[in-house]
């Protein structure tokens, strides 16, 4: 297993050091890509939803309210593990960065098994656009557009959730492998920063799917 002395930077790097830097700067440069396309996504609902605000207040009533709010807990909670697991590694605290990496990763595979028991649950209400829908009393046809960023939005941000639990694997497989230390976890704060935007899409999209027409 390499130990903190083995680890040296690839070739193109002057420094391990650097290598974190540019690591870092290559993420925050592919979530810009990913704000802008969440960024529309919601702009696009935004118009709709302005443009007819009752039916969408009547659509969102029939969101399971109790499912986002829960998982909204679970990835606040998610968020602050990462931190702890991030903390851990700069200290070289091996035994409680991967505690701590798998609390964050039965965090989030809790949001997908309550976030997959809510789809069932939207199916059983008829709100699956194309496949299973039925328009309920003064939602009219518009009330359909709710639902589809509905599912469209949050498929998605399963998705990014999803890469994101998988990215925490490949962290533990490094870190058995004596690759993330005290010397250099950068790989760690990557993975960081992208769970970290993944919960803040959440926090976005709660709002816009749970809370509407419930004010």
């Amino acid at each position: 297993m390499p130990n903190s002395a083995a680890i040296v930077p690839e070739v193109q790097y002057a420094t391990i050091k650097q290598q974190g830097e540019v690591a870092q700067l290559g993420m925050w440069l592919f979530l810009v890509n990913e704000t802008l396309f969440f960024g529309a996504l919601i702009f696009v609902y935004f118009i709709y939803r302005t443009t007819y605000p009752h039916e969408f207040a009547v659509a969102g009533k029939d969101a399971v309210v109790w499912c986002g709010t829960v998982n909204s807990v679970i990835l606040l909670t998610s968020s602050l593990t990462m931190v702890f697991a991030i903390n851990a590694g700069a200290q070289d605290a091996r035994r409680a960065m991967v505690v701590w990496l798998y609390a964050t990763i039965g965090l989030g595979c809790a949001f997908l098994g309550i976030k997959g028991f809510e789809y069932y649950l939207d199916f059983q209400d008829q709100v699956v656009p194309v496949v299973n829908y039925f328009a309920k009393p003064g939602e009219g046809t518009a009330g359909e557009l709710f639902w589809v960023f509905y599912w469209v939005a949050t498929s998605l941000h399963a998705i990014h959730l999803t890469i994101g639990i998988g990215l925490l694997l490949y962290m533990l497989w490094r870190i058995r492998r004596g690759e993330i230390t005290s010397v250099y976890y950068a790989p760690l704060e990557v993975v960081g920063i992208f769970w970290s935007f993944v919960d803040a899409v959440w926090i976005f999209l709660y709002p816009c799917i749970y809370l509407v027409g419930r004010s």
